[in-house]
């Protein structure tokens, strides 16, 4: 099968890259600032022009004299995009001028025989046009003048820089990738994750908290299934975020939390759970995505045997039962090959259906085992139950009072539900709708009780406000709310 041509946006530190990355995807996707070095890890995205699609990498500025932090590191990962890719960009400051930086880097993109073409960057109308004659000397034939900021002529840019490629690939592949968001705290070993199962050093790597700063996707196929890659920047403590960096870094990671199918949280082994990873759950927890607990550096742990760990776990954060955990080592490679098996049972499990009849059996059944206590003198009714979405699994509850619900029965109905049907790794969401006032009085009147009908399985048809209550598993104490 064939793939989408790919555009790498080159050029030294500063020069809006990251910036013109952005335009041409449509959205912020890199983070911009002032700072040289913000960019470190080649980021990739799919877009299009005019109807035909690419992929753009942005990489970040190269420069070899720089004593920046991971200026080595940066400089690899930008010649490995300048490798793989069809097509290059140059990107040049017009404000700053012609460096000799600059004529660095067009010697080593001339050197690749690829097409290339001249980005005269913060040219923001016609009457700075002529600044891109300062940039003859680098004998690159095809120069435009652009400006990332003001959107203007990025279309004729890559309709140059595309122009050479071959049309449209031949064959699309079916249906959309799985969305894994691999998130946690600084420095436990996501990106080195994400290196041992491309067998690539794809992200840097650094013993230094904070290295990643954007959301890295990744496309590959394991096994026959196909899957996006989202390395994060690890979410620090709102105290903890000294710079400008690390509070946009913070902000990738949440969106890429709620665009994600499945999250996989990484622990350190080492330190166990910690009241930053309790906080992170409840994230995911809200935003209705699976989840699954990786403890990784399992292999640096001595004297101390799973079994004990996972029940200390247990205990200490019992929300945390309903997902999987995998004690492996991002280093040797241990137990990796088990996350795979693990994100299909979560999407499997996050895609299952229930049907109504089998609710209300199981409701049937938790009652019989333990009546809802008495309130006042009144005591709760459950008439139906009906599972009305997916991804995250809904349900709505129909019953007589939705305060009669007390806290304990909540609890005990979801562990009950659990136990039936397991859902492992997926949040689960409760509605309550209670009986129509108007309704229950006539039939209150007339001496019979007639339970409603469900008028509807999908829900499209039942908004928010139809509900006189809702439920979920809060993540602190393992209640419903």
């Amino acid at each position: 099968m064939s793939r989408l041509p790919k555009l790498a946006l080159v050029g030294r530190p500063n020069v809006g890259k990251s910036a013109l990355f952005n335009k041409i995807c449509g959205k912020k996707i890199a983070i911009v600032d002032e700072a040289e070095g913000i960019t470190r890890d080649r980021l990739y995205a799919e877009t299009d022009l005019f109807g035909r699609r690419f992929e753009v990498i942005d990489t970040g500025g190269i420069n070899p004299r720089s004593t920046a932090p991971f200026n080595e590191e940066i400089k690899r990962q930008a010649e490995i995009a300048i490798e793989e890719a069809d097509t290059l960009v140059m990107v040049v400051d017009a404000h700053v001028g012609l460096t000799a930086l600059d004529h660095e880097v067009a010697q080593i993109l001339l050197r690749t025989s690829k097409p290339l073409c001249l980005a005269v960057n913060k040219i923001d109308n016609q009457s700075q046009e002529h600044l891109i004659y300062e940039f003859q000397s680098l004998g690159i034939q095809n120069k435009i003048a652009v400006s990332a900021t003001q959107n203007w002529r990025i279309a004729e840019l890559l309709e140059t820089a595309l122009a050479p490629l071959a049309l449209q690939i031949e064959e699309e592949a079916t249906g959309h990738p799985l969305k894994i968001a691999i998130v946690g705290r600084p420095n436990v070993g996501k990106s080195s994750l994400v290196n041992f199962l491309l067998d690539d050093q794809r992200c840097i790597v650094s013993p230094i908290p904070g290295t990643t700063r954007d959301s890295i996707d990744i496309s590959f196929t394991h096994n026959g299934h196909d899957y996006t890659l989202i390395d994060t920047a690890g979410i620090r403590r709102k105290h903890a975020e000294h710079e400008v960096v690390d509070k946009f870094a913070s902000i990738r990671t949440d969106r890429a939390i709620e665009r994600a199918d499945i999250c996989l949280l990484m622990l350190d082994a080492q330190q166990g759970l910690t009241g930053q990873e309790k906080r992170i759950a409840n994230q995911i927890e809200e935003a209705g995505k699976g989840c699954i607990l990786l403890f990784n550096k399992w292999d640096l742990v001595k004297g101390f045997r799973m079994e004990h760990a996972i029940k200390g776990i247990e205990s200490e954060a019992s929300f945390l039962n309903h997902c999987p955990k995998i004690f492996m080592s991002a280093k040797t490679g241990r137990n990796v090959e088990k996350i795979f098996e693990e994100i299909q049972a979560v999407y499997e499990n996050s895609q299952k259906r229930i049907t109504t009849h089998q609710l209300n059996k199981f409701i049937e059944a938790a009652m019989q085992r333990n009546h809802p206590p008495m309130l006042m003198g009144k005591r709760l009714r459950i008439y139906y139950m009906a599972q009305v979405d997916i991804d995250p699994p809904k349900f709505i509850v129909f019953v007589n009072q939705p305060q009669l619900m007390v806290e304990s029965y909540k609890k005990y109905l979801y562990n009950q539900f659990r136990e039936a049907y397991g859902f492992t790794g997926v949040p689960i969401i409760m509605h309550l709708k209670g009986k129509d006032k108007s309704r229950q009085e006539k039939a209150e009147g007339a001496g019979t009780a007639h339970p409603p009908k469900i008028k509807t399985s999908t829900p499209e048809d039942l908004g928010e406000d139809d509900f006189d209550e809702s439920f979920v598993w809060d993540g602190e104490d393992g209640s419903i709310n």
